[in-house]
């Protein structure tokens, strides 16, 4: 043993957060520990992946840290499956522990834990240190069963292979029968003459973590922290100082002195690297001269069928020769940058997926900028038309990788998938994602593995914003949201709740896959980065284990697969139209026609792309687009920040304000926006026509102004000013139009993605406005389960007048259906009815005929088709109502139905004989004898199951008392400038909680009154007062204002100033009442009036031939809104 001059204890087992539900350590953090403490070397060793490989080895060297990599493995002898810890000793171990990692996951089932064989592990030893593990490993566990013969064997074996390259360590955290352990392997150390090692398993950095450290293995291990019989580490599994571990260790200065070493003997670290592209040419064609031949060739067959230009005078006509010029200088851009593989890559696969006729978007992102992207097909969008600028998407001035996301219809972009694993085979992956226990989720599984209440934790994580735009970490929370911040201080489990949680955030919670990610190596990728497969998951790749980020630090090509539910739809009603109109194609449409327009500028906009909000809505009204550049330009605008132009480009517009080009100069770039900086290209354009800026400076430009770093944009300025003074235009003014631009390109919007969405935008208006059937029927078909919005399609289907046959076991199908005339609701979207289920019924009514009555219902269905859930949502949905009128009797009945027909299907099976098969015709006997429910007791049971009201609206109960409280429809109110306030009654459709900057609640309310669907905003105060009416399916009365900021009356704003339940105001007692009746007979109706407890002074007046008469009754009357409703005692009365 030799001695080492290095006297520092070595870390080599940290576990950071990449051990899921382990390992509580952020690299980032461990990265400023051994920077403050001027750590020497450190080790990851991860368990079951090297996911935090690259990352590890990258940010600890960075400080001057050695980082050492390793992971435990999961190898499998006979039939024992346990840890064993690997370290890399150099490249080729390195390269080894990838391949054994990798293997651990793509060669087992779902059945299976991901593991490898010890024989893989004896195959694949070069370049690898073994440790033997703690006592949670392989031989601690083996030691702990008594198998003590086993253990020895696999050390023999190991010994031979590896020979120098294997340790026994001993560990001393005083878990359980760790001491134990820890003399055996001292014996067997000394029996085989195997070196020992001191090592310390650290999960943590800090003693205190220790609590938070224990609740995260139960969130693991899905038990609890009260559990006495679930695996519990003790308190020492923390950073410890080379001081304290070289004093528990001091004993066995042996095993101090080989972790002294260890860092000696381990010579590679994982580098990033730049991106290597994949090959795309079969043969050895090169990539560069595919790409000018494959770009060149497209350009002609675009000018041929979109210009209608004869292929013989394409390459003699001027408008050709243009676009030409501008395919050159891209074409040299990308192959100076060395990325004419990457373009010809994204061009094969979307060609491929066009082929096959699977939707693809126009584009997206500033890719749709290229105009040797449209010539290879990857867009659709014409740059040149268009106006867009191809160093917006790739700028020699700025090195960066190209980076096309496309869009591709969900359903049908799996087969992409399986193409790029036919031609790249296992080049090809998906990339790993890290879900994080962030602030809501910390709490609800802190808050589980405590033991708390289930509704109690519930109740606190409501009071945590959710906003995906806008996350807030827990403390941000607490610190905005009082009712917290109470609880905190009041009740002790929160605050222990909170603290742990605190201490847990933001750490990996678990693993999943970005589907839409995908890399594609230039080589079998197991020789670069390890792999991960969840076999449980229906996914044809598998995933790197590195995330995103290491993944494209490692070297590897990112391509982006997104899934877009619209291009779904579009699909979808594409060929419903084909069914009556085989020649419709979406591609083919008019972009100019005024009709979709003008369903634009009415604000009519559910279900289109992009353009559903109810800001968007008024933004179109007031807009009354005409043309695409007036939807794209709205894209761009309707974000915070450029949203406070939408006015300014209005009335531009519509000539009520003059535009501001800035300058004469400037004029043709800024007249398409009327004198509105929208987009980032604008900014370009402006330094390249004032200052002389080349596009790839324009960028970097731009860039700077975007990320206001101050240095760049002084430099930036100065560089502005200077070329604009060369071309005639003084400091002074340069100056003042730098100023002016500044902050429109801060956040300026990429017109090529605007662009692209607002195309898409425009194909579903079209689609709504001439095919609103077919558009619906694809629209609600991809938001099958999503009840709140199906309830806005379905309140949007009837302001069309288009008739909605409501769920119906005769007549509707498991999908939306629609005849060109009706639109038959679907029996899948009913909660808890199985699409594939109801789908069997449906097959059984279209071969067999309708069914007649219940009798022959049951008589006919498979019982695997039915359960008590499925049904009591037909029913409640009233799918049996022209079978079985009686829902409530019907819904009792469920048990004995669903016996009934076991017993029939049983018999059938028998071949024997049911007395109710000659009773097919006759209306069975088990159905409960019972009234059917009230009124607003079937439309809540509607709501239920629908999430919406369908057969009836629940305002239509409280009709009676719309004239008593001058109650109007909101459409009126909206549309009457006079009517400055008002009542108005709805039914709450969906709630919206929001957090202003300061942290006070406020709410984005979708309502529905009998008229119409409409948004509001409800302020904080009026929030929080009647936060418990604004739910769901309740019915209120409102109190609205209508303010307007301009003379003209075109801005308008709509304020909640008081909210009643309409409920409690039926059920309120008059304080006073006076009935008119005119014949006597009609005063009999109020014998019916109750006098218990009653509270209303009732006064009569009998008008008869002219004269009047007036009594008051001596007891006091229980008479309300409800009451008089029932008794239709609601004409002539006058409340006091």
């Amino acid at each position: 043993m030799k001695e080492s001059l290095n006297k520092t204890f070595n870390h080599f087992k940290v576990h950071t957060q990449y051990s899921i539900c382990e390992g509580a350590l952020k690299i980032d953090k461990l990265k400023d520990f051994c920077k403050k403490n001027k750590i020497k070397s450190i080790g990851i060793s991860d368990t079951y992946n090297l996911s935090g490989a690259l990352e590890f080895s990258e940010n600890l060297s960075s400080v001057g840290t050695q980082p050492i990599i390793g992971t435990q493995i999961l190898f499998k002898y006979k039939e024992f499956t346990g840890l064993i810890p690997l370290i890399a000793k150099n490249y080729d171990g390195y390269k080894n522990i990838i391949k054994l990692s990798s293997k651990s996951y793509l060669e087992n089932s779902e059945l299976t834990d991901p593991h490898c064989e010890l024989t893989d592990l004896l195959n694949n030893s070069e370049g690898i240190i073994i440790l033997t593990g703690s006592i949670r490993c392989l031989f601690g566990s083996l030691f702990n069963k008594g198998l003590l013969n086993e253990v020895e064997q696999i050390l023999c074996m190991l010994k031979e292979k590896f020979e120098d390259n294997i340790y026994i360590e001993i560990q001393r955290h005083n878990d359980l029968n760790e001491k134990e352990f820890e003399n055996y392997n001292l014996k067997i150390s000394e029996k085989l003459e195997l070196p020992i090692i001191a090592t310390n398993e650290v999960y943590y950095l800090d003693k205190d973590m220790f609590d938070a450290h224990d609740a995260l293995m139960c969130i693991g291990e899905k038990t609890y922290v009260n559990d006495k019989n679930r695996v519990k580490l003790t308190n020492q599994h923390y950073f410890k100082s080379s001081e304290e571990m070289i004093e528990l260790f001091k004993d066995l200065p042996e095993a101090l002195e080989n972790n002294f070493n260890l860092p000696f003997r381990c010579s590679y670290k994982p580098n990033s690297s730049k991106p290597i592209l994949p090959n795309i040419s079969a043969s050895d064609t090169d990539a560069n001269e595919t790409l000018i031949t494959e770009s060149i060739n497209g350009l002609k067959q675009k000018f041929n069928l979109i210009f209608n230009i004869a292929r013989e005078n394409i390459e003699s006509d001027k408008e050709f020769l243009k676009y030409k010029k501008r395919l050159d200088h891209e074409i040299r851009i990308i192959i100076e940058m060395n990325y004419s593989g990457y373009f010809l890559i994204v061009s094969d696969y979307i060609k491929w997926a066009k082929k096959n006729k699977i939707p693809v978007g126009p584009g997206r992102g500033s890719g749709a900028g290229s105009l040797v992207a449209w010539c290879l097909s990857i867009t659709d969008i014409d740059p040149i038309k268009f106006d867009l600028i191809f160093e917006r998407f790739l700028n020699p001035d700025r090195i960066s990788m190209p980076d096309f996301d496309i869009d591709f219809c969900e359903e049908k972009r799996d087969q992409v998938f399986e193409y790029l694993t036919t031609k790249y085979k296992d080049s090809v992956a998906h990339i790993i994602t890290f879900g994080k226990l962030k602030a809501r989720m910390v709490i609800r599984d802190v808050g589980r593995v405590l033991g708390l209440p289930y509704g109690f934790i519930d109740s606190i994580c409501k009071m945590i914003p959710f906003d995906p735009s806008r996350p807030m970490t827990l403390k941000e929370c607490i610190n905005v949201e009082p009712r917290l911040q109470k609880l905190i201080k009041e009740d002790k489990r929160v605050e222990r709740l909170v603290d742990l949680s605190l201490k847990l955030e933001g750490l990996n919670r678990n693993v999943a896959t970005h589907a839409a990610g995908v890399v594609i190596a230039d080589k079998k990728l197991t020789e670069s980065v390890p792999l991960y497969k969840d076999n449980s998951a229906d996914l044809l790749l598998p995933s790197t284990q590195f995330d995103m980020y290491s993944a494209e630090d490692a070297g590897l090509i990112k391509f982006d697969f997104l899934g877009l539910k619209t291009l779904t739809v579009i699909d979808k009603a594409q060929k419903l139209i084909n069914k009556v109109n085989n020649k419709f194609n979406i591609e083919n449409i008019n972009y100019e026609d005024q009709k979709v327009y003008d369903l634009l500028s009415s604000g009519k906009t559910v279900g289109l792309f992009q353009l559903e909000s109810s800001g968007m809505k008024d933004a179109l009204i007031n807009m009354k687009p005409n043309r695409l550049e007036d939807i794209i330009a709205l894209v761009a605008l309707y974000r915070p920040g450029p949203m406070s132009n939408i006015p300014i480009y209005n009335e531009c517009k519509h000539g009520k304000r003059d535009p501001d080009y800035l300058h004469p100069k400037l004029e043709k770039i800024l007249k398409p926006t009327y004198g509105v900086i929208i987009y980032q290209e604008q900014v370009m354009q402006i330094a390249q026509v004032l200052s002389g800026f080349t596009a790839g400076e324009a960028d970097i430009l731009r860039r700077a102004m975007g990320k206001k770093k101050r240095a760049e944009l002084e430099k930036q300025k100065q560089r502005f000013i200077e070329g604009a003074f060369k071309n005639g235009i003084s400091k002074d003014i340069a100056a003042g139009i730098f100023l002016k631009i500044e902050p429109f390109a801060e956040y300026g919007f990429n017109k090529s993605h605007a662009a692209a969405y607002a195309v898409i935008a425009y194909q579903t208006a079209y689609l709504k406005t001439h095919y609103p059937n077919e558009f619906f029927v694809a629209s609600m078909s991809m938001e099958l389960s999503n009840q709140k919005k199906l309830a806005e399609f379905f309140e949007e289907l009837k302001r069309l007048n288009i008739p909605v046959i409501r769920p119906n076991i005769n007549m509707s199908f498991a999908d939306f259906s629609s005849d060109g005339k009706n639109f038959y609701y679907a029996l899948g979207a009913i909660k808890n009815v199985g699409y594939e289920a109801v789908s069997n019924l449906v097959k059984e009514r279209i071969t067999n005929g309708e069914f007649k009555n219940l009798s022959d219902f049951i008589n006919r269905i498979n019982p695997k088709d039915i359960n008590k859930l499925q049904l009591e949502g037909l029913v409640q949905a009233g799918a049996f109502d022209t079978i079985s009128k009686n829902r409530q009797s019907l819904y009792n009945s469920i048990p004995n139905l669903i016996i009934k027909s076991k017993n029939i299907h049983e018999n059938k099976l028998l071949n024997q004989i049911d007395l109710f098969n000659d009773q097919v015709n006759e209306e069975i006997d088990f159905l409960e004898n019972i009234v059917d429910w009230e009124f607003d007791v079937k439309l809540t049971k509607e709501f239920e199951t629908l999430g919406f009201y369908i057969s009836n609206h629940p305002l239509n109960q409280y009709k009676s008392i719309f004239e008593l409280y001058n109650i109007t429809n909101y459409q009126d109110f909206e549309i009457n400038k006079d009517i400055l306030s008002s009542n108005i009654a709805c039914t709450v459709l969906k709630v919206q909680e929001k957090k202003t900057q300061k942290g006070n609640s406020y709410g984005i309310v979708k309502f529905s009154d009998l008229s119409n669907t409409f948004e509001l905003f409800i302020f904080s105060e009026i929030f929080e007062l009647n936060r418990e009416h604004l739910v769901e399916g309740n019915s209120l009365m409102l109190t609205l204002i209508k303010n307007y900021s301009d003379e003209s009356r075109s801005q308008r704003r709509v304020n909640v100033k008081k909210i009643i339940s309409l409920k409690e105001l039926t059920n309120k007692p008059f304080k006073n009442i006076t009935f008119k009746f005119s014949d006597v007979e009609d005063i009999q109706k109020l014998k019916k009036l109750h006098s218990k407890d009653a509270e209303t002074e009732v006064k009569i007046i009998l008008e008869k031939a002219g004269e009047f008469q007036t009594f008051r009754l001596k007891d006091k009357r229980k008479v309300n809104n409800l009451v008089l409703n029932e008794l239709n005692l609601t004409k002539n009365i006058l409340v006091e």
